[in-house]
């Protein structure tokens, strides 16, 4: 179940339009993984706040909120940022959106420090790269890659990746190009997995 409220559905709005059916599907699914593992933890969160950053977190992968100087976590915080002000929210919880999707591509928060960051780290990594399958089982993968499936969305994450490395060396994105995220998306579990 997704948070329904008019910031919630003007972000869906906007992923939709913007992203590709493969990275569309993958934010969703990252808000889901995160939603999922945070209620197991008994993590407590903001869902609004969760659902509006997994739904832009890659926003600043797509051409027309791509920059050619920050790293594509940077341009999306801001975009973020702008859309949250935009539909009503407060700067200080627009700044909190922003940061979320920073944070995703940084070093691990703890989920008493930032639940939020937390869960959305946990989500992308498994996402893209596997992390934490221990976290999710088998099982409990199949119903929520049947709704929304991956759709080469492996292929697809790489070959930005690797344009943003490119382009932008010294980012994050550059930085997991060089210590071989390819392999990482390439056995991912979520691809084997039956559903996809």
């Amino acid at each position: 179940m997704t948070p329904e409220t008019p910031t919630t559905a003007a972000a869906l709005s906007v992923a939709t339009r913007y992203y590709s059916p493969a990275l569309l599907n993958h934010c969703v699914r990252s808000y889901l993984w995160a939603a999922t593992y945070g209620t197991a933890r008994g993590i407590a969160f903001d869902d609004e706040l969760l659902y509006v950053a997994a739904l832009l977190h890659d926003i600043g992968l797509t051409e027309p909120f791509d920059s050619h100087h920050l790293p594509f976590e940077e341009a999306g915080g801001h975009m973020a940022w702008t859309f949250a002000v935009a539909s009503g929210w407060p700067p200080h919880r627009a700044a909190r959106a922003a940061e979320i999707i920073v944070q995703h591509m940084h070093s691990d928060v703890s989920p008493a420090a930032d639940p939020e960051s937390h869960l959305l780290q946990v989500a992308s990594s498994w996402e893209v790269a596997g992390r934490h399958a221990d976290a999710f089982p088998p099982d409990s993968r199949t119903d929520l890659l049947a709704r929304y499936p991956r759709l080469g969305f492996g292929a697809e994450f790489l070959a930005c990746f690797q344009d943003q490395a490119a382009r932008k060396p010294d980012s994050p994105a550059g930085a997991s190009v060089r210590t071989d995220v390819a392999t990482r998306i390439a056995t991912n579990p979520l691809d084997s997995h039956p559903a996809t």
